[in-house]
């Protein structure tokens, strides 16, 4: 089994959906690059993309159609000026013309070259897409994709997407790998476990680094969230509700940048009631930036970005745990957890509902919280256990296919749930535990393979359709 890095599960990404938008604008990328490895962009006279399944169906509310635009058109989601996307995508539209790889301008046509095709579902996955370029002497090249989860994206051609396999000195794909390897070499720490893997792919100076970049971007994600009021783009007429909450609670302190903010909710006056106001208010801010179409953290998901940065701005605002090696432990093992879901079930909300995004993003969040409060091997796989138990069988039931309702609450219930898990599994013996994290994961995906397909981000189920909102 292949290993995956801990920032694969844990990166910079862009709203509002890592299957839906970041999925679908990898694709378009590496679309781009099997055009170049094939002949060339200056060859290409025509380009045509079709969604279906998932895809297809909620496509618009999770803007998959603007990001196999921009992909087509040679942006990247991790430098693009966030501000300027509709500005972009409009301009394609009006000019019938894109920018093929930012290389060459060629006719596109919004309905014709790009479809959403609802009725049908390739087998290979829900989240499928197929690209198919026309070239000058009437050749032409089709590439299958599927999105599945967290950004990643696959095809059933192995040799269609250059991915380097990897393999880490001391593989972890099961929760027994990690027990089994901190044992032998006498680890008291997870992270020093999972710091030694990462090698495989940089240094562990430039692990601590990126893992410090990943809490600049968190800090700056929550930041703008806090400090932005109105309405969500989508039509639902959701208002954001993180500023409200911000003012409410820092009163009339005064803050002119995110560190003089971030010291203004320290020196807060901290009780049960205001601690759990900020924690909810940190998860709301980082999902509406990401219903917006802001730069978030993916984690594992963007459904579900907000779970992990809640609980660690939690940790650095109201526990002891809070220096830069504390940030460095909670993402590494946060990371790590979320490994394990992707190899043995899925993060993706089209294969398992809602409990694969905020499920493993609250498991995620609850071993990184464990780890940095002094938890053992045993009490850190045990608050990942005990987070997912109580997600199991969650729904993925976006209404109008908008990442809003219910996801950005969803949020906030999962940062809590994972906070709750942790403080169990601190004051637990996990020699004494009845079920593993292992058993739970098996039984998360069991759970996937019999829930329903309308809870599968479909928007044919559940609140989706339960609640009347009438078209705009």
């Amino acid at each position: 089994m292949e290993s995956i890095s801990v920032f694969e599960i844990i990166k910079v990404g862009i709203g509002p959906s890592s299957s839906h938008t970041m999925g679908p604008w990898n694709a378009a990328s590496a679309f781009i690059r099997i055009l170049n490895r094939e002949k060339s962009i200056a060859e290409v006279k025509e380009v045509f993309l079709e969604f279906f399944g998932s895809l297809a169906k909620t496509g618009i509310g999770h803007g998959t159609d603007i990001a196999g635009m921009l992909g087509l058109n040679g942006e990247d989601f991790k430098t693009i000026d966030t501000t300027k996307i509709d500005d972009i995508v409009n301009g394609i539209k009006e000019s019938q013309v894109i920018n093929l790889g930012g290389e060459k301008k060629i006719p596109f046509v919004y309905g014709h070259h790009l479809v959403l095709n609802k009725s049908e579902s390739l087998a290979y996955h829900p989240n499928g897409m197929i690209f198919k370029a026309i070239f000058e002497d009437g050749t032409d090249l089709m590439q299958d994709f599927y999105s599945v989860g967290g950004g990643f994206i696959m095809s059933q051609e192995k040799n269609s997407i250059e991915k380097q396999c990897v393999r880490t000195l001391y593989p972890c794909h099961h929760g027994s790998d990690i027990v089994k390897y901190c044992e032998n070499l006498g680890l008291n720490k997870i992270s020093d476990l999972i710091l030694i893997n990462e090698e495989s792919w940089r240094t562990q100076e430039e692990t601590r680094a990126e893992a410090l970049n990943i809490w600049k971007n968190i800090k700056e994600c929550v930041y703008k969230g806090v400090n932005k009021e109105g309405i969500l783009p989508g039509g639902l007429n959701v208002t954001r509700r993180a500023a409200g909450i911000n003012r409410k609670l820092l009163g009339d302190k005064v803050y002119t940048n995110i560190d003089e903010w971030f010291q203004q909710v320290v020196d807060a006056e901290e009780n049960f009631t205001n601690i759990n106001k900020w924690i909810s208010c940190f998860a709301l801010a980082v999902n509406e930036e990401n219903a917006s179409f802001g730069r978030i953290i993916t984690a594992p998901t963007n459904g579900a970005s907000g779970v992990i940065p809640a609980v660690l701005m939690y940790s650095q605002a109201f526990t002891e745990a809070k220096t830069d090696d504390d940030i460095e432990r909670f993402i590494l093992v946060a990371g790590e957890i979320g490994t394990l879901f992707k190899k043995n079930a899925t993060i993706s909300a089209a294969m398992g509902g809602c409990q694969a995004e905020i499920g493993v993003s609250s498991a995620m969040a609850a071993a990184g919280l464990t780890e940095i409060l002094g938890g053992s091997v045993g009490q850190v796989l045990m608050a990942a256990e005990i987070a997912m138990e109580h997600h199991l069988g969650l729904t993925c039931d976006p209404i109008k296919g908008l990442v809003q309702i219910p996801c950005i609450e969803r949020n906030t219930m999962g940062a809590i749930k994972a906070i709750t898990a942790a403080n169990i599994a601190l004051e637990s013996d996990p020699a004494k535990a009845k079920v593993s994290l292992d058993e739970v994961i098996q039984t998360m995906w069991e759970t996937a393979l019999s829930m329903n397909d309308r809870f599968k981000e479909t928007s044919e189920g559940g609140l989706a359709i339960a609640v009347n909102v009438p078209e705009c």
